[in-house]
């Protein structure tokens, strides 16, 4: 069964479960194996499903919602189950619904869950570069907020993602950052094995957005999805490796 990493700021709160999922404890075979949570992925379908329901079991929830991911800047607020097959375009979703787990999906992008237990609001957000850049996890807070949440007392963390080792960009990415946010500067490290190319630390920029907003930063223990083949699923890794598809993991948080 799934045994998720935990975030020790979010797992001392009463009131909520989570927990940042890895590639065990599931049923999925060959390169989905085997916690794969992606509708997406080209897996069997009832594997994913039978996945999924252990992780709301794990979570003790009654359902387990997840967005289809866009890379963009909404923020759902999720009062109910939505009907089976609806996934909204989003990337973040708050409640304030107990029992309604969110859950993102990632495989070297940056999974967020957030809490505020005396408002009784919770909310998950996947942090890509580009969404991160724009502004998701100011989204989901600025959400959180709107039913009834205060930054002060959110707590927040940031899950497993692909590490700056193994994050190399392309000049323009790093200057399309220093554009629109010079304080990223100090997120990009030299020396990447093609040319000396930038390496980004993908988590350390998120963890930077969130204090900037006001709200607290738990910790979870360091992992690269990229260089961790048998804990975490990895898109650029898929890739390097020229295979025909890759799984995702999932990362969830639920008012129970």
């Amino acid at each position: 069964m799934p045994k998720p990493l935990l975030a020790p700021g979010l797992a001392s709160l009463t009131g909520i479960a989570h927990g940042f999922f890895t590639r065990h404890g599931g049923v999925s075979q060959g390169l989905y194996a085997s916690l794969n949570c992606g509708i997406g992925s080209k897996d069997d379908p009832a594997a994913v499903r039978e996945n999924r329901s252990r992780v709301t079991a794990h979570l003790g929830a009654r359902a387990l919602m997840s967005a289809h991911q866009v890379h963009g800047t909404t923020a759902l607020v999720v009062s109910d189950a939505w009907p089976a097959g609806e996934r909204p375009k989003a990337d973040a979703m708050v409640t304030a619904t107990p029992g309604i787990a969110l859950g993102v999906l990632t495989a070297d992008c940056a999974p967020v869950l957030f809490a505020d237990v005396e408002a009784r609001v919770v909310a998950a957000a996947h942090a890509g570069w580009r969404g991160a850049l724009s502004g998701i996890v100011e989204a989901a807070i600025d959400t959180m907020e709107a039913l009834g949440a205060e930054r002060a007392r959110i707590v927040s963390a940031v899950g497993p993602c692909i590490g700056p080792a193994a994050y190399e960009v392309g000049p323009e990415f790093k200057a399309e950052f220093l554009d629109r946010d010079g304080a990223s500067a100090r997120f990009f490290t030299a020396g990447g094995t093609v040319n000396g190319r930038p390496r980004f630390d993908l988590s350390g920029y998120v963890a930077h957005r969130l204090r900037q907003s006001g709200v607290a930063v738990a910790s979870v223990p360091g992992a690269c999805t990229y260089a961790r083949y048998d804990d975490f699923f990895s898109y650029r890794r898929s890739r390097t490796r020229q295979e025909p598809d890759y799984g995702r993991q999932i990362s969830a948080i639920v008012l129970t």
